[in-house]
């Protein structure tokens, strides 16, 4: 059996239900007169302003401005000759939805402006109807100052997220396109010139097995050698695939912040970092997921990445100047931070959370220890 508190949808709540209220008010006020033409042209001022309010939804351009117009007579007519102020809540809500900036405001002023003059004018007639709903009546005037501008900044803001979205879309697609070229580059530079010369000296080791079997045999030697070395390095170039390095993850990271309007900081070196390649993954990993809960999150307009190699760890810091962990989503950000944590310990790394003047996100793994003859081979 359905429960009462079900029948409002989840994603709307009361608000659908609060308007069917403002459906029905207006009738009340009407019925209240002793005239029957009242009555009557009461009812159709009610049916043509539904009527019209919701083809300003469904029309684009001129038109649009037409019913509108059309809506604000229609309210400003039942305010002097019935009492009834909260059709301009209706408008307040329509012109909130308004994108064009120019016709948003006009139509904001012109409403906010017969609004006030409608209402004056009542109180000089000194109509009782008035004085007896004098506070929904300061609150409808409250909704008509506020309601519009909270309606168009939230769509404006609806909208630059989607816009956010999609350049993080595209810039993902343009790094895994340069990934990809990258890849295709390192195959011909690395196969490419190998395999040929192992084709060049094998038609001359094939040449030489009659003519000069010794320098066959020492062609033959060379293949076996640049074999070997070409299968050195496309092991190299995969294992370098196989993990994110931190310096092209603060590329795409950089891009990301850029993209989100927020202005990145890097202190330290990403090429000196003295830790192996998997924590070094690790690393890479939990900062892409720091940055994405300050951009989603944080309302920062600076994010500082701190790279601190030491002798026996790298400490790499994300900082912000955001509304710090405290106003942040609890939930989403906790399974983010609970995803880094078991990402660093698995490297025996480690996460701790700072917040004072925004937020700061300490990360560390340990470094490799180098053996004393791999030192003096650097140093050579």
């Amino acid at each position: 059996m359905q429960k009462w508190h079900h029948i409002f949808h989840k994603s709307t709540g009361l608000s659908p239900y609060v308007w069917v209220v403002f459906f029905i008010l207006p009738f009340y006020f009407i019925f209240r007169s002793s005239s029957t033409p009242e009555i009557v042209i009461g009812i159709v001022m009610i049916a043509v302003f539904f009527i019209c309010y919701v083809l300003s939804f469904v029309t684009r351009g001129w038109v649009m401005y037409f019913w509108t117009s059309v809506q604000i007579a229609i309210s400003i007519a039942m305010t002097l000759l019935f009492g009834y102020v909260y059709f301009a809540l209706f408008l307040a809500f329509f012109i909130g939805n308004i994108q064009h900036r120019v016709g948003f405001f006009v139509l904001y002023t012109i409403h906010l402006v017969t609004t006030v003059i409608t209402i004056n004018l009542g109180f000089v007639t000194q109509d009782p109807l008035y004085i007896k709903q004098l506070p929904f009546v300061l609150i409808s005037l409250i909704g008509v100052i506020l309601l519009p501008v909270t309606t168009y900044n939230r769509n404006k803001r609806d909208k630059l997220q989607v816009q956010l979205e999609d350049a993080n879309k595209r810039i993902s697609e343009l790094v895994k396109l340069e990934e990809r070229q990258r890849i295709a580059r390192d195959l011909h530079d690395t196969l490419g010139q190998k395999l040929s010369l192992i084709g060049l000296k094998s038609d001359l080791a094939g040449k030489l097995m009659t003519k000069n079997p010794e320098q066959a045999l020492q062609e033959m030697a060379d293949i076996r050698q640049t074999a070997r070395g070409a299968l050195k390095e496309v092991r190299e170039m995969v294992t370098k695939m196989r993990g994110t390095r931190l310096e092209d993850e603060l590329f795409r990271i950089e891009q990301i912040l850029d993209a989100a309007e927020i202005e990145f900081v890097l202190k330290g070196d990403p090429k000196q970092l003295n830790t192996s390649l998997m924590a070094e993954n690790v690393i890479s990993m939990s900062m892409k997921e720091a940055v994405t809960n300050v951009v989603k999150h944080s309302g920062a307009t600076v994010c500082t990445v701190i790279i601190e190699p030491a002798a026996t760890e790298l400490v790499v810091k994300v900082r912000d100047d955001g509304v710090g962990m405290e106003d942040r989503p609890k939930d989403r950000v906790s399974t983010g931070l609970q995803g880094m944590r078991e990402r660093l310990e698995f490297v025996n790394g480690s996460l701790d959370i700072t917040s004072e003047d925004g937020t700061t996100l300490i990360m560390r793994v340990p470094s490799v220890v180098q053996q004393p003859g791999k030192e003096k081979e650097a140093e050579a």
